[in-house]
């Protein structure tokens, strides 16, 4: 991943912070591409316990993303991977679910974007974090080919977390990948 490295005294990035391999001259915040979906869960959502599917959360995060991610690349997404799918705890047919996603970093075609699910009571109280995910999606062209994303500028502290625990997910599944190719060539 290609970062402008300059740093301040106390070895942390100075910010802003332009990442990515994609398109060098257009670079998009991640204020550019967020995104927010709020929807009520209705008795067609429920699973045979009463209570939300997780397929239903599964396909409303996937939808947020493919939002986000379009939004940032300016073109067509495809879902490639779901990462670190979390369901913290159940929510209940009548409660208002939001979802909020963000990208986190950037890398030649494909974006990870950020995806948080929170419940709360129609009738009013504090949200609650119910879910969090990762989704990696690749910008496409007309022809289903991948195509290069803008870079993405990192304004503030939590930002440029968010874009180095990406980064360390990333290498973590590159690293498994290739340790599942070397043991099926072993075998």
């Amino acid at each position: 991943m290609s970062e402008d490295r300059t740093q301040n005294g106390d070895g942390a990035p100075t910010l802003p912070l332009v990442v990515g391999r994609g398109v060098a001259d257009q670079t998009r915040t991640v204020a550019d591409a967020q995104v927010t979906m709020t929807q009520l869960m209705a008795p067609q959502d429920a699973n045979l316990f009463g209570s939300v599917f997780g397929g239903v959360i599964l396909a409303a995060v996937d939808k947020i993303a493919y939002v986000c991610a379009t939004r940032h690349a300016c073109h067509p997404t495809v879902t490639a991977s779901f990462d670190q799918v979390d369901f913290r705890s159940a929510i209940a047919i009548g409660e208002i679910v939001t979802l909020r996603a963000a990208v986190n970093t950037v890398g030649r075609t494909s974006m990870e974007v950020g995806v948080r699910v929170t419940a709360e009571s129609v009738h009013g109280g504090p949200p609650r974090h119910t879910n969090s995910c990762y989704v990696t999606m690749v910008a496409i062209d007309e022809e289903r080919h991948p195509v290069p994303v803008p870079r993405l500028e990192l304004r503030t502290p939590e930002e440029y977390r968010r874009h180095r625990d990406a980064e360390e997910r990333r290498n973590s599944r590159l690293e498994l990948a290739r340790s599942s190719q070397q043991r099926r060539r072993e075998s």
